[in-house]
């Protein structure tokens, strides 16, 4: 829920990461080898106008978010500036509320020179580090073009954020170039990283239920990552290290659909969401390939052996000239089951979504030769083999309530013998209550809480299954 999937996606490319942390309310994932790619791909409603929608047509004055690391809850408003049909700008405030209420809570209300506690207030209302303002501005060049420009600045005296893209529809394929400093990505421990200046030319396919896509992209990272809380706890990831990078991946998907309802639907009665109004059982199976060439310190991390895993995809490194070559194959195989058509008002939605993603088809082919060979050889398999060959799954579980409201969890589950206590590991759950919009067809409001990284947030969602 969290990743921003949208529908015809079906999990493969790893898309941005919906946060709290920061106005614009987007993290990018931290490349790794093959998988996650580190790219972006969808068409996603920008911040201020997720908020201009709330306000315009749901009545509400303020959009409640959290961030316990950062800014603690807050709330949001917009005010849009619709120059011409082709021309959208906005300023987006927000309003630290939690650390108003407990600056009034831990100093005093009255300093000696004021004389009413409204002057008291008055004095903390003035805070700027309460505060946090994004200007935006979005320009729908032609029908196929725009051109969005941001701007973050906050108040208690964080580095201001800037953002630069422009997006172009092919007619098969969607291309984004970007510029962004400093720009946030999110590693696989859910640590949030800064890097001073990061630029990407991005080419994807436009996906479909089944058959081939691909995507390319190039990135180049300037500067020294740092850990966006100001801590450096943790060692920078070597995909974020300044150099530049080109990275490839083309897959084959296939749909099949074990079951589907033809029973009849209620008459006159539209579904709460069309992309949820038809029972099924079905399966789904990906197979690719990735490839990344890097030039620059991000290509120190192929000096690292995994020994313990054998051989991990093909790696050529130059280190003469600092650069690399990698390669890989990846795979996933992903289980849908849904009862109900979405149109009656109690219980008419149940959705079960199951995934196992293989992001190393050599790491898993290493783990099974050498739990192979053990087994041939009467020796007992290691622990690292077995866990070579354990995939990564996602589980998600839809449950309407009544009416448009529905309950939600998405968790990440995997395996990990190391842990002799719990060999399970669940891997960032993120909770939400969904409210489907009626009238738009399959659009949804959705207030989500992560307890990993104790956020909170209200979206808006489109075409989204």
């Amino acid at each position: 829920m969290k990743k921003l999937r949208w529908a015809m996606d079906g999990g493969f490319w790893e898309l941005d990461m919906s946060t709290a942390t920061t106005l614009d309310g987007v993290a990018r994932a931290v490349p790794d080898d093959p998988l996650p790619l580190g790219l972006s791909r969808g068409t996603r409603l920008s911040r201020p106008m997720q908020i201009d929608f709330f306000q315009r047509f749901m009545s509400m004055p303020f959009v409640p978010s959290s961030s316990i690391s950062t800014h603690g809850f807050s709330l949001q408003r917009v005010f849009t500036f619709p120059f011409t049909e082709n021309w959208f700008a906005s300023v987006l405030g927000q309003f630290k509320f939690q650390k108003f209420v407990s600056s009034v809570k831990e100093g005093r209300l009255l300093q000696p020179s004021e004389s009413s506690w409204l002057q008291g207030i008055g004095r903390r209302f003035s805070d700027k580090s309460l505060y946090a303002l994004g200007l935006s501005s979005e320009l729908l060049i032609t029908p196929d073009d725009t051109l969005l420009v941001s701007l973050e600045a906050y108040g208690d005296k964080k580095v201001p954020r800037k953002k630069a893209v422009f997006l172009h529809k092919f007619p098969n394929h969607n291309l984004m170039v970007e510029a962004v400093w400093p720009g946030l990505f999110v590693d696989k421990f859910g640590t949030y990283w800064d890097v001073p200046l990061s630029m990407a030319i991005d080419l994807a396919s436009v996906a479909s239920d089944s058959g081939a896509s691909y995507h390319l992209s190039v990135h180049h990272n300037t500067g020294t990552p740092k850990q966006f809380d100001g801590n450096q706890t943790h060692e920078v990831p070597a995909t974020l290290l300044p150099g530049l990078c080109a990275k490839g991946a083309f897959a084959l998907k296939k749909n099949i659909d074990l079951w589907r309802s033809k029973a009849k639907k209620l008459k006159m009665v539209q579904p709460f969401d069309i992309f949820l109004s038809n029972p099924h059982i079905s399966f789904s199976g990906i197979i690719g390939a990735a490839g990344t060439a890097c030039l620059g310190d991000n290509s120190v991390r192929v000096q690292v052996e995994d020994e313990s895993h054998g051989f991990k995809g093909f790696k050529l490194h130059l280190p003469g000239v600092k650069s690399a070559l990698l390669a890989d194959i990846f795979a996933s195989v992903a289980f849908t089951a849904q009862h109900g058509n979405f149109q009656r008002p109690f219980l008419d939605l149940t959705q079960f979504y199951a995934r196992l993603d293989f992001p190393s088809g050599s790491k898993f082919l290493a783990g099974t030769t050498r739990l192979t060979q053990d087994l041939y050889n009467s020796q007992q398999p290691s622990l690292e083999a077995f866990q070579a060959i354990c995939p990564t799954a996602t589980l998600s579980l839809q449950q309407q309530i009544v009416g448009p409201f529905s309950f939600r969890i998405d968790s990440g589950v995997a395996v990990n013998l190391r842990n002799r206590e719990w060999h399970i590991d669940v891997d960032e759950p993120v909770f939400a209550i969904e409210y489907a919009l009626q009238v738009l067809g399959s659009a949804k409001a959705i207030a989500w809480y992560s307890p990993k990284h104790e956020e909170f947030m209200v979206e808006l969602r489109f075409f989204e299954t």
